[in-house]
């Protein structure tokens, strides 16, 4: 079964499942169900002297990419 298919017997099966309960997008919302629940921040690992910051998350930022292929040590820019 392709993902497209799955995706619209989901969207068909809870859009049932609210008729039935008599429930609305209100209501969810009120429930939690669409709480961003993206990780919080995490201090920054890396500084440069500009005061550009990395966590160490992620894609390298430009400016240390650029420094470590210049040739520094990622270890020259960690805070602490």
């Amino acid at each position: 079964m392709s993902k497209e298919i799955e995706r619209a017997e989901a969207i068909t099966w809870i859009r049932v499942q609210m008729a039935h309960y008599d429930l609305t997008i209100a209501d969810l919302a009120d429930a939690g169900c669409f709480v961003d629940r993206k990780p919080s921040p995490q201090p920054a690992r890396y500084r440069n002297a500009e005061g550009q910051t990395w966590d160490g998350q992620g894609a390298m930022p430009d400016w240390l990419q650029r420094a470590v292929n210049a040739g520094q040590s990622i270890e020259f820019f960690r805070i602490g």
